[in-house]
């Protein structure tokens, strides 16, 4: 093709970009240009060999902030539901056609802190033996629909659009086979999901919200295919050839340039066509205000008053001990060092009164009189505590002296101030917790929305709802209701409850900001009981 040719298809789409790049999915095909987009040797290639990689953090630094692109939990509601499902948008387009840097350029425009990127590139079908040896010789057709794993494709971006983690293999290409260790990823607000065949599947489809074709000449795709699977892949250029006249082009044309009709907006020229993605961002932003979720801590608050408190709350019994450590501990007055010592000993008492709720079981020993004696002895497979950063994190000693050997995992929850919402910035949980018992530590429980998350990540990593403990040494009524009301089978247990939360929902009489008494840290002005700060490091 030449460069004059060339040069006027860019001219004439240029002229007429705006009209021609919005289309219904039942438009005709001649609203349709093809252009020939110049390759820009400032855009870094697609680096890597892995279709997730474990190597780099999941987030996109742009000028604005950073975006994290494995998603997190949306909130949910004083129920313990998510009533608004995620935004699905679905690239497709021909291989090294720049489904993935249209993708990132909507992520960047979009200016959202939560995002999923999810690539079909992580679905490829197993191969067997003898698959093997076709793929080494260039014979096996990865651009056939039967290459993908349908079946997992759709399940996972389904429980994704509901708000729920997934794991995601780990495709390598250069073994064409799943890595042992998967991908922990979470839904998001905005889901963007590109492949070759993203538009192949009916209930596939049926998850999209919004479809996007990405509309790349031909000649560009084989150059661009070329560099990857040559410097990338470690492919020669015979084979990379073969394969492209063998199986690339044959089943671009009978696969996927047909599903382009389905299309909502066809986007030529990839990420170079800046009004294009300009356009589906302007949509994306108005579906997600119209599908705004805020967290109403005023709804929550009025949501149970004048109610019982739960039967699922252990209260430790307020003997003078207990009552004369909170006196010193509230007490405003009270040095950091007494803060400290008092606040330990009330969280060894918490812990062991949490252990009495354990599952036990009759356990005869020998005595070293050589007499029998009847006890009883933990009836479980483990114990993990997981602590709620940063204040949750001091209960770990008093743990760890009263459950030996016991795992322990980290959330790290923050209120957004714009929004309202708690978002998850941090997760570190042992591996296969769906069996175990475990004690979800915070020190102060106010609304209970940092709690209720938390709870939220356990369950979406398969923990056991009758097997979670929420220990606490000072919460709100209002939080016990939230968290009794969203999860009745978690066990709260604390060493008091106050009645009241105030309008910035700050426990009265309350302990104050418990992680900035106990690290000597300054509490900013608008902080709440629920505000959970990142550690120093």
């Amino acid at each position: 093709m030449s460069a004059v040719c060339a040069d006027g298809r860019l001219s004439a789409m240029e002229c007429g970009e705006k009209s021609s790049v919005l289309r219904s999915s039942g438009g005709g095909e001649g609203s349709l240009d093809r252009l020939l987009p110049s390759i820009s040797t400032s855009l870094s290639p697609r680096k890597r060999t892995t279709s997730q990689c474990k190597s780099e953090p999941p987030l996109l630094r742009t000028s604005k902030r950073t975006i994290y692109t494995a998603g997190r939990p949306p909130w949910y509601n004083e129920h313990g539901t998510q009533s608004k499902e995620a935004f699905v948008i679905g690239l497709c387009g021909g291989s090294a056609s720049g489904k993935t840097t249209v993708a990132r350029k909507i992520i960047e425009a979009l200016d959202v802190p939560w995002v999923v990127l999810l690539s079909m590139d992580s679905f490829y079908k197993v191969l067997t033996a003898e698959q093997q040896l076709l793929a080494a010789n260039n014979d096996y057709n990865f651009d056939h629909p039967d290459a993908f794993d349908f079946s997992l494709l759709v399940h996972t971006l389904r429980k994704l659009k509901q708000g729920k983690s997934v794991k995601i293999p780990v495709y390598d290409f250069n073994t064409h086979g799943r890595q042992k260790e998967w991908k922990t990823v979470y839904g998001a607000s905005v889901i963007i999901f590109e492949g070759i065949m993203s538009f192949a599947d009916k209930e596939l489809l049926k998850l999209l919200d919004m479809k996007i074709f990405v509309d790349t000449d031909s000649d560009i795709r084989l150059v661009r295919r070329l560099r990857r699977d040559i410097t990338e892949r470690g492919r020669d250029i015979e084979g990379v050839i073969k394969q492209y006249n063998k199986f690339v082009k044959p089943a671009f044309e009978q696969y996927i340039e047909p599903t382009m009709r389905l299309a909502d907006i066809v986007v030529p020229r990839g990420g170079g066509n800046m009004v294009a993605i300009d356009l589906i961002v302007q949509h994306v932003h108005s579906q997600l205000e119209e599908r705004k979720l805020r967290w109403d801590m005023a709804a929550l608050a009025s949501a149970h008053q004048a109610q019982p408190l739960p039967q699922t709350l252990s209260v430790l019994e307020s003997t003078p001990q207990v009552r004369g450590m909170h006196t010193i501990i509230r007490n405003k007055e009270t040095s950091r060092d007494e803060f400290i010592f008092y606040s330990k000993r009330l969280m060894r008492l918490l812990i062991e009164r949490a252990r009495s709720f354990l599952p036990s079981q009759v356990h005869i020993v020998q005595t070293p009189q050589g007499e029998d004696y009847e006890g009883r002895t933990f009836h479980g497979k483990r114990i993990t505590g997981v602590s709620i950063l940063r204040a949750g994190e001091t209960m770990e000693p008093a743990l760890r002296a009263v459950c030996k050997d016991v795992r322990i995992g980290k959330i790290l929850i923050q209120t957004n101030q714009d929004t309202g919402e708690p978002e998850l910035h941090y997760l570190r949980l042992p591996k296969d917790i769906s069996e175990d018992h475990v004690i979800l530590m915070d020190c102060t429980v106010s609304t209970g929305a940092a709690a209720m998350m938390a709870i939220r990540v356990l369950l979406d990593h398969d923990a056991q709802e009758d097997k979670i403990l929420l220990v606490s040494l000072l919460m709100a009524e209002m939080g016990v209701h939230s968290v009794a009301y969203a999860f009745p089978q978690v066990k709260i247990i604390t060493t008091a409850v106050d009645k009241k939360v105030n309008d910035l929902f700050h426990i009265i009489p309350g302990i104050g900001n418990f992680g900035d008494r106990y690290f000597g840290t300054d509490a900013p002005p608008d902080w709440s009981d629920d505000d959970m700060d990142e550690p120093s490091c």
